[in-house]
C-alpha cells in the first residue's frame, strides 16, 4: 500500500502535483488585471468596481409633483386670464396675468419652504408636533378676531401676511396629521381603550371644528376629521371603535347641513341643479361645471378655448379650475389628473408602510397621513366638479390658485420626501 503515515514525507506524486499548483496559483496572481477572458465567443475583462449610486429621495414622487404643479400654472393662467375683464377686478386695475403672477410667486416660496422642511429630521417634527398644533389654534383664533382676520365674501379665513394672504385651516391640516401620528405613538399600548385613547383625539378634533366652522370653512372641517380618523384607524384603532366614531362624525356633519338654511340649499341644487329655482342661484356653478366638462368631450376644445371661464363659470381659476381642464383637454385630460393623483397617494402610502415595516410608527403614520390628506381633498373637488358630490370650497391639490394651499402641500410632501431618505439611509445600514 502507499498510504503514508501522519507526518511522514509526501511521495513523489503528491509533491509534483503542490508543486504544479504552487506554480500555477502564482501564475495567475502575476497576470494583468485587464486580461480579457472568452466565455463562449464573448470577451469580458476584470473593470474596476463602479461605486453604487443610490438615490437619496423618490425622483418619481418629486415629477410628478412637478408636472402637477406646471399643468396647474398653466391652467390657472388660462382660467384667469379674462377676469381683469370681470367689473369687480377691473376696479383694482389688475392685468391679465396678474393670478399667474401671484400663483408662480407662491409656488417659488412654496418651493423653497419645502427644500427647508426637507432638512428638518422626522425625531425633530415628532418633538414640535404638539407646539405646532397650539400654534395652529391659537392662529385659528386670531383670523376670527375683528380687523386681524381679512373677511370675504362673509368668510373670515385669512391672515394679511403682506407678501400673501395665510389660511391658517391650511396649517391645521399639517398640524392635524403630525399631531394625530405623535398621538397615536405615545398611546399606542392603550389604543384599545375608548376613553383614554380615542375620546382626547376627539376633543381636539372638536375644538379644531368648532373654531373652523366659525370662520365658516366646513370643507377643511371636513378633510381635518378625515384626516384624523384615517390616522386612528391606520394606528390600529379597534374597527369597532372606528365604525362608532364614523357615524358620529357623519352624524355632526347631518346635523350642521340640517341646521344651515344655506346649506340645505345647496344639497337640493346638487340634487336637481338644471330646475328652475336652482339653474340660476346654488346651482350655478355646478350647471356650469357640467357644461364646460361637456363642452370638452373627448379631447378638449384646446388650450385656452374654454368659454366657460368667460365670466360664466365662477371661480374657475381655484374651486372649479377641472372643470376648466375638462373643457380645454376634455376627458383624456380629467383621466390623466385622476391617473396622477391616484398614483401619488398610492405612493405616498407605500412610502409610509415602509416607514412602519422599518419600526418607525410616527413617520409612517405622517406619511400615510398626508396620502388621507391629499387624496381625500382631490377626490372631493373632483366630485364636486363632476357633479357627483355637493359644491363644496374646496381647490385641487397642487394646482388651483392660492398660496397657503400650494405652500402646506409642498411642506407635506417634503416631509413625506424625507420619510422617505430617512427610510433609504436605515435600509443601507446607515443611521439617522
Amino acid at each position: 500500500m502507499n498510504t503514508t503515515a501522519a507526518g511522514a514525507t509526501p511521495n513523489a506524486k503528491t509533491s509534483r502535483f503542490g508543486g504544479w499548483f504552487r506554480r500555477a496559483r502564482s501564475g495567475i496572481d502575476s497576470l494583468p488585471v485587464h486580461l480579457p477572458v472568452r466565455l463562449g465567443g464573448a470577451g469580458v475583462t476584470q473593470t474596476k468596481a463602479a461605486p453604487m449610486r443610490v438615490l437619496g429621495f423618490d425622483q418619481a414622487l418629486v415629477w410628478v409633483t412637478v408636472a402637477l404643479l406646471t399643468w396647474g400654472l398653466v391652467m390657472v393662467y388660462s382660467a384667469s386670464i379674462a377676469l381683469p375683464d370681470n367689473p369687480r377686478f377691473a376696479r383694482a386695475g389688475y392685468s391679465a396675468s396678474f393670478f399667474l403672477t401671484r400663483h408662480a410667486a407662491s409656488v417659488v416660496f412654496a418651493v423653497v419652504a419645502a427644500l427647508l422642511a426637507f432638512q428638518i429630521p422626522m425625531k425633530t417634527w415628532e418633538r414640535a408636533a404638539p407646539w405646532l398644533f397650539v400654534a395652529s389654534l391659537l392662529l385659528l383664533v386670531a383670523v376670527l378676531i375683528p380687523h386681524i382676520g381679512i373677511n370675504v365674501n362673509g368668510a373670515r379665513r385669512w391672515l394679511p401676511l403682506g407678501f400673501m394672504r395665510f389660511q391658517p385651516s391650511e396649517l391645521a391640516k399639517l398640524a392635524m396629521v403630525l399631531y394625530a401620528a405623535s398621538y397615536m405613538v405615545r398611546k399606542m399600548e392603550i389604543k384599545e381603550r375608548f376613553f383614554r385613547a380615542v375620546l382626547p383625539m376627539g376633543v381636539a378634533v372638536v375644538v379644531v371644528g368648532m373654531l373652523v366652522m366659525a370662520e365658516p370653512d366646513m370643507g377643511a372641517f371636513m378633510v381635518i376629521a378625515v384626516i384624523a380618523m384615517g390616522i386612528l384607524f391606520l394606528g390600529g384603532v379597534n374597527a369597532r371603535m372606528f365604525f362608532v366614531i364614523a357615524a358620529l362624525v357623519v352624524v355632526a356633519f347631518g346635523t350642521i347641513v340640517a341646521s344651515s338654511s344655506w346649506r340645505r340649499e345647496r344639497i337640493f341644487a346638487y340634487l336637481d341643479p338644471w330646475s328652475e329655482e336652482h339653474a340660476l342661484g346654488k346651482g350655478y356653478q355646478l350647471s356650469h361645471s357640467l357644461i364646460a366638462i361637456g363642452r370638452g368631450e373627448i379631447f378638449g376644445v384646446g388650450l385656452g378655448g374654454s368659454v366657460e371661464k368667460l365670466h360664466w363659470l365662477p371661480e374657475a381659476h381655484t374651486d372649479f379650475l377641472l372643470a376648466v381642464i375638462g373643457e380645454e383637454f376634455g376627458l383624456v385630460g380629467v383621466l390623466l389628473i385622476i391617473g396622477m393623483f391616484l398614483w401619488l397617494t398610492r405612493r405616498v402610502m407605500h412610502i409610509g408602510r415602509q416607514a412602519i415595516a422599518l419600526d418607525r410608527v410616527f413617520s409612517g403614520l405622517v406619511a400615510q397621513g398626508v396620502g388621507v390628506w391629499i387624496g381625500f381633498q382631490a377626490f372631493i373637488n373632483m366630485g364636486v366638479n363632476l357633479g357627483a358630490l355637493p359644491t363644496k370650497g374646496l381647490t385641487l391639490p397642487l394646482m388651483s390658485f392660492g398660496g397657503s394651499a400650494i405652500l402646506m402641500n409642498l411642506v407635506a410632501l417634503a416631509v413625506v420626501l424625507r420619510i422617505d431618505y430617512e427610510n433609504r439611509v436605515l435600509m443601507r445600514g446607515g443611521r439617522i
